[in-house]
């Protein structure tokens, strides 16, 4: 399996989410802001973590206007994976692939700790062989994480387990669109895939690009 892992100005943990796909043993690319295709091969797409742009207007909102986005929509529209990670899940939003936005956490200040989500909805490619109600421990980062929107409506792939730790409605982690193939998450699973790090329960969720 090849993952287009796409760069944009700002981007920051493409070599984590790199090493990530590489290490569960796909095979990874770098693709470019600028591209307008993704490259030969490509059967999954990964946006990475990072502050596009500088976070201009507002998190992921010129990276989701780049040209590259219309290859990645075209890639969902006809069923194939994509996961956005941080950085990543606010450019699904403001393209429109998944429902809601993400705004500032109701602390108004930067996270970056570990966290525990419990994965709501097994049914997507995403979770791996983790069960609804399971629990993950994953690492978050970021200023402007809270998921708004309507949960009833939105397809729910995880929520955080214990304290909200961004103001998230109804604690929502993670959200996929209708069809499961589309899915972006704030807390960072190629940050949760070696022994090292403390964690590998990111592999479930990694191991969605792979499947």
């Amino acid at each position: 399996m090849s993952v287009a892992i796409v760069r944009f100005p700002g981007t920051l943990d493409h070599a984590s989410a790199h090493a990530a796909v590489t290490r569960m043993g796909g095979r990874a690319q770098y693709a470019w802001h600028a591209d307008r295709h993704l490259p030969d091969g490509t059967s999954a797409v990964l946006l990475p973590g990072g502050f596009s742009y500088g976070d201009h207007l507002r998190p992921g909102a010129i990276a989701s206007r780049s040209p590259i986005m219309a290859a990645v929509r075209a890639h969902a529209e006809i069923g194939g994976p994509v996961i956005g990670i941080c950085n990543g899940f606010q450019m699904l939003c403001e393209s429109g692939l998944l429902p809601g936005a993400l705004i500032d956490n109701d602390s108004l200040s930067f996270i970056c700790r570990q966290v525990d989500v419990e994965v709501v909805d097994s049914s997507t490619r995403w979770t791996g062989d983790a069960k609804s109600g399971d629990s993950l421990s994953i690492p978050i980062k970021h200023h402007g994480g809270a998921w708004f929107g309507d949960a009833e409506q939105a397809r729910v792939v995880l929520r955080y387990r214990g304290d909200n730790p961004n103001g998230s409605v109804e604690a929502v982690a993670g959200v996929a669109n209708e069809a499961g193939n589309v899915m972006g998450l704030m807390p960072h699973p190629e940050e949760a895939c070696d022994p090292l790090l403390g964690s590998t329960d990111g592999r479930a969720l990694v191991s969605g690009l792979l499947a």
